[in-house]
């Protein structure tokens, strides 16, 4: 004789949800706890973050004119004020790529280096070579500031033409000169 077939009670039915429900709610848990990919911008703004950095410090060096070398006050004061703004547009960038970011701030990736012996110092960097720094930072940001939107795009076209006016009016643009 044959038997019945088995009823569903709403306790066999709570049994086998159960159990179910728990494995798809730690699936999704698992998918959704793991990071998002950075923003395409992310590369972009930090390798102009480090342009920044890295001008700021030459054009630094490069006003301390070590003996036998000479700058006339107004270059010194001129370097001066450079160092000044690409350190400003290295906090601007910093601080929207920690807003794109959610608060990660950005690192610089050039770390100084040290070595156990005793080197001679590196003579300081020449007006041409801050210029030579700022006009490819110029370019770079404009190229970049074209692939943006909105405030980065703006943020990038100030610094372009910041650099752009340091290099050609403020330090007279060697290139031309020779």
């Amino acid at each position: 004789m044959p038997s019945a077939p088995p009823t569903l009670t709403r306790r066999r039915l709570l049994v086998a949800a159960v159990p179910a429900t728990l494995a798809m709610g730690l699936l999704a848990g698992t998918t959704a706890c793991s990071p998002p990919p950075p923003p395409a911008d992310l590369a972009d703004l930090q390798t102009q973050f480090d342009r920044a950095h890295a001008d700021s410090l030459l054009a630094g060096e490069a006003a301390t004119a070590p003996p036998g070398r000479t700058l006339t006050p107004e270059m010194v004061a001129t370097l001066t004020t450079i160092a000044a703004e690409r350190t400003a547009h290295a906090r601007a960038l910093a601080d929207e790529i920690t807003r794109l970011t959610d608060g990660a701030a950005p690192t610089t990736s050039t770390a100084p280096t040290t070595t156990g012996t005793t080197a001679v110092p590196a003579a300081p960097p020449t007006v041409t070579a801050v210029a030579k720094a700022l006009r490819e930072s110029g370019e770079d940001a404009a190229r970049v500031a074209t692939q943006m939107a909105g405030y980065r795009a703006g943020l990038l076209g100030s610094i372009a033409a910041s650099c752009t006016a340091a290099y050609q009016v403020a330090l007279g643009d060697p290139e031309k000169k020779r």
